[in-house]
């Protein structure tokens, strides 16, 4: 339907995707050591109370064992395991007790096994009561990820989270925004998780997270206390900001930055026009939607959108009317430079992320909690995050924020450095 959807990866018919298969790379040393330094805590914890002839703990930290690698089948991963000193002597044979890792014993070199856990490291170890039977399954043991251990893990992922919410924004500049309200079913509640989420584009080019809280998708108060928040911690106003018609930040945007232009998501738009139509005329309206966004310029796309409404207005007003009444934010990525229309044109940023998180989600039948749902939506985008790549042309974006002005996707006035405006050659 729409090419530019593609933009980042997306999960494939089987459900596995080269996005999901980095994820769990990229992400499964950071993934391992939190739950090696977990379980080694819970094992500390447990022993607190046991101490020598002088007070001293028997069982305490002692630094890291050497770096090794893990081949599993998402690739080496490289592990730093925490090194436990303990001191207690076993009275039958009078051996020094010794602790060992029921996650990575310190024979392993070779585990498929591990690419398998880090995944439910996320999911079923949210739930303390799921995680288990899913170890057991996995590892043949029960032991060593404990209801403690998989709580210190929570704890952590939701620590992380509120950290992220509360960190200053004064030293970041957001030039494009997505936004959109991903619904994530949680189990043991009747209602769904709504994660409202921003990413955003900095002036050098770097997507990054902007905010990602839990509230409803149409409520524009939501969208204006996550926006205020922003702003009190030091966020400017976007120059475009790109998402679906049917949000309450619209509304929100506007009261918050009114300065920032707003461009609708061509992909939301489709599947709108479309469910307003019969399935037998889809394939005519898709090819005749496409000449709208795929325009050359904003003339031949506003021809184009004419076409469409005389072709497909007097059977179904309302699909037309979709296209129509909106034509002036379905076209606003006209006025911004022809290199970023592919990302500006849809909020695929945000689609093909939360593909992953939705896929997740589904295997485990919910994270357990809404705290440890926005816990887990964050764990996962911080992993897929290092693997975005730059908007192209990202030269150019600050150009757009300094005020450079753009006709059809192309510079007709550059910012002089005197703050005034020149031709652009």
């Amino acid at each position: 339907m729409l090419k530019v959807v593609h933009e980042e990866s997306e999960p494939n018919a089987t459900g596995g995707s080269s996005l999901l298969d980095e994820i769990v790379r990229d992400g499964a040393r950071e993934m391992l050591a939190a739950a090696l330094r977990a379980e080694v805590a819970a094992y500390i914890e447990a022993h607190r109370d046991e101490v020598d002839e002088h007070g001293r703990r028997l069982v305490v930290r002692n630094g890291y064992h050497a770096e090794r690698e893990v081949t599993t089948a998402a690739g080496a991963v490289a592990v730093r395991a925490p090194r436990v000193n303990d001191k207690r002597v076993d009275e039958a044979t009078g051996e020094r007790r010794r602790f060992s890792s029921a996650i990575l014993p310190a024979w392993a070199r070779k585990s498929p096994q591990v690419s398998e856990v880090l995944p439910l490291l996320y999911l079923h170890g949210l739930s303390t009561s799921d995680f288990a039977p899913a170890l057991e399954q996995f590892l043949g043991t029960s032991h060593g990820l404990s209801a403690a251990t998989v709580g210190r893990l929570t704890t952590q992922w939701q620590d992380d989270a509120r950290a992220f919410a509360g960190r200053s924004l004064a030293d970041v500049d957001y030039v494009y925004l997505w936004v959109d309200g991903i619904h994530l079913k949680v189990r043991l509640e009747q209602d769904k998780v709504c994660l409202l989420v921003m990413i955003g584009v900095r002036a050098d080019g770097r997507k990054e997270l902007v905010a990602l809280a839990d509230g409803f998708r149409e409520s524009s108060e939501s969208w204006a206390d996550l926006l205020r928040d922003c702003k009190r911690r030091g966020m400017g106003a976007p120059v475009l900001a790109v998402g679906d018609g049917a949000l309450g930040f619209w509304k929100a945007v506007r009261d918050v930055f009114p300065e920032t232009a707003e461009q609708r998501c061509w992909w939301h738009k489709i599947g709108n026009v479309l469910a307003a139509l019969p399935k037998s005329a889809h394939p005519g309206a898709k090819k005749a939607l496409a000449e709208i966004y795929n325009a050359e310029n904003k003339n031949q796309a506003l021809k184009a959108a004419k076409a469409f409404a005389d072709d497909y207005g007097t059977k179904w007003p309302k699909a037309t009317a979709k296209i129509t009444d909106d034509l002036d934010v379905l076209l606003a990525f006209f006025d911004f430079p022809a290199e970023h229309w592919i990302h500006l044109r849809t909020t695929n940023p945000i689609e093909s992320t939360f593909a992953t998180v939705r896929l997740r989600t589904r295997v485990t039948k919910g994270p357990g909690s809404r705290a440890a749902g926005v816990a887990m939506a964050f764990k996962l985008i911080e992993s897929a995050q290092a693997r975005w790549r730059t908007v192209n042309a990202p030269h150019l974006v600050a150009l757009v924020r300094a005020g450079a002005r753009f006709e059809n996707g192309k510079l007709v006035e550059r910012p002089d450095e005197s703050g005034g405006d020149q031709q652009a050659a």
